[in-house]
């Protein structure tokens, strides 16, 4: 009887497994990481600022970068070549149309891609020496990482995205709300944990709403050195 097919077995998964290691003090912020094999995860619901502070402590720390959402889209868009190194910003264009809209409910109704997605995340983390924006790792990696959480309104996530998505105030607003409640459902439903909720996981937890990008910023590092040191 041939298998069921699944977004799992529609693309091939290749899976380095690194050893794990501790971090451990450095004599500077960036030479410190990189010896140490430190993992930092940042997550936070769309929005809130977790993608900019995974690139910006990277850089800092000279740090991989891993976006989940990047991953997840390669999976999904395999051989569509458009896509094949596409900036930030189209592949938030890419989740932010249509077709991302009919991925997200066969997404609802076959979880296999997102486990697919998660194992790798797993252990790209235990290879250590990477920062990644990821909505499920803070809760199911069970390896040691920095975790951060950044929470914001949904009236101040709309704002910040009003402009780049070309779209009004309220329906933007209502577009964040339906996303947020989409997501904490699917993760829910394959994992049995609630999205934004049991923050005592996370090493650093920051509400977004009255800081910049910087101020942000400027308070993860200084907690990260804390850590190292």
């Amino acid at each position: 009887t041939a298998a069921p097919t699944t977004f799992l077995n529609t693309f091939p998964l290749f899976l380095a497994i690194m050893p794990k290691k501790m971090p451990n003090a450095g004599p500077s912020a960036a030479t410190g990481a990189k010896k140490s094999k430190l993992t930092i995860i940042v997550s936070g619901f769309a929005g809130s600022g977790k993608s900019s502070l995974a690139d910006s402590l990277g850089a800092v720390l000279g740090l991989r970068v891993v976006h989940a959402s990047s991953i997840l889209l390669e999976m999904a868009t395999k051989g569509v070549k458009a896509l094949e190194n596409a900036s930030p910003q189209k592949i938030h264009d890419w989740w932010e149309g249509s077709e991302a809209k009919e991925f997200m409910k066969r997404r609802q109704q076959d979880g296999s891609l997102d486990i697919a997605l998660d194992g790798r995340l797993k252990q790209i983390a235990d290879g250590g020496n990477v920062i990644m924006d990821s909505w499920t790792m803070p809760y199911l990696y069970e390896g040691r990482a920095f975790r951060i959480w950044l929470s914001a309104s949904v009236e101040v996530r709309a704002k910040r995205v009003v402009g780049r998505d070309k779209l009004g105030f309220e329906a933007v607003a209502k577009k964040i709300r339906r996303r947020d409640e989409q997501t904490k459902a699917l993760y829910r439903r394959l994992y049995n944990f609630s999205m934004g909720e049991n923050l005592e996981r996370f090493d650093l937890v920051l509400d977004t709403d009255n800081f910049t990008q910087k101020e942000v910023f400027d308070l993860a590092m200084n907690e990260i050195k804390e850590k190292m040191e």
